[in-house]
């Protein structure tokens, strides 16, 4: 296009330039990367110019790290000329904008986000994604994580539980995602495992009335009364956390995800060797292991224990138990 100047026929450079608005989002080529700034070509009359703090939302950056020379970017405009008649331009608010439309759309169907760890604040992390996303210490991990560090510059996938835009506040739950995967892993195992199966799992936790066993995802348990042949006070007498052991499936509750398991059956039964070695009338020796008010259980064979009745304790009439025999003594009974 030609332009008349001082009655001579000029060519109008200015009107071969596209015109931007405050706003628009532009594309253009890192021509010069400086401490300070960046300019890049998006076709105007000068180059367009991004502050360094306009270059990411990380609050401490390097502008050699965000971008590289002929890398094409897309900015938004923030001021159509400054001073020097340069266009301000801004790389993290295009990401923005670009980014709260895609974490939008995740918050409504669900589907979880990825972003890097960039930040370790008082109660949490912050998470690039485009935007700063505030994951919450409690929802880092399912058990507490005690050293939060661990995470920076890690890529991590999280569930948008809550967003505000007028606030630009974004929060994520990781533990989301993790409580999704190990569901759909225990329902895995659950499909896999068949009750009379023998499998090995490692000890999670003793309580008083068994103990937890991780079948490589979902836990199983162990009652107290499955745990040994011979008795057992605690489940800590013969087990601790970490071992790892044989155990058979008892039975499966698959509606509630639950999984009892025997470890005695995974073990030789005494008894059958009581059947198997002695008949009735038999002789034997043994030790008294516990007295009670109706008499006293003797072992007879390791993890064996059978009962004298306070009746059969001797000839004559005994009131209390205590008067014949105690715990440790070494004494003849016969198979009745």
């Amino acid at each position: 296009m030609l332009l008349e100047v001082d009655g001579r026929i000029v060519p109008n450079y200015e009107a071969t330039f596209v015109l931007f608005e405050e706003g628009d989002v532009v594309t253009g080529k890192v021509v010069r990367i400086d401490q300070d700034e960046v300019l890049v070509d998006i076709g105007y009359k000068s180059e367009g110019v991004i502050p360094i703090n306009e270059l990411s939302i990380r609050k401490s950056v390097d502008a050699g790290d965000e971008v590289e020379l002929g890398e094409e970017v897309d900015a938004l405009v923030l001021t159509k000329e400054d001073q020097d008649g340069r266009l301000m331009l801004s790389k993290k608010r295009a990401r923005f904008e670009k980014a709260w439309r895609r974490i939008e759309a995740a918050a409504e169907s669900g589907e979880p986000v990825e972003g890097t760890v960039i930040e370790v604040v008082k109660g949490g992390l912050i998470i690039d994604l485009g935007v700063r996303g505030f994951l919450p210490a409690s929802l880092v991990d399912i058990r507490r994580v005690q050293n939060l560090d661990e995470f920076l510059a890690q890529k991590i996938i999280c569930k948008v539980i809550e967003l505000n835009r007028s606030r630009n506040n974004v929060v994520l739950s990781r533990r989301a995602v993790l409580e999704e995967e190990r569901k759909e892993v225990r329902q895995q195992i659950l499909d896999r495992l068949q009750p009379g199966q023998v499998v090995e799992g490692a000890i999670s936790n003793i309580v008083d009335f068994g103990a937890f066993v991780d079948l490589d995802g979902i836990d199983g348990l162990i009652h107290i009364s499955e745990l040994s042949w011979s008795h057992v006070n605690h489940p800590s007498e013969i087990l601790s956390i970490g071992d790892v052991v044989p155990v058979k499936v008892l039975d499966i509750d698959r509606e509630r995800q639950r999984i009892s398991l025997g470890l005695k059956q995974t073990q030789e039964d005494p008894w059958q060797r009581i059947v198997d070695s002695y008949n009735l009338g038999d002789e034997l020796e043994g030790k008294v292991t516990k007295v009670v008010t109706f008499g006293a259980f003797v072992e007879i064979m390791d993890g064996v224990e059978g009962l004298v009745h306070i009746s059969e304790l001797a000839q004559h009439h005994v009131e209390n138990p205590r008067e014949i025999v105690e715990p440790g003594q070494e004494v003849k009974v016969k198979v009745l």
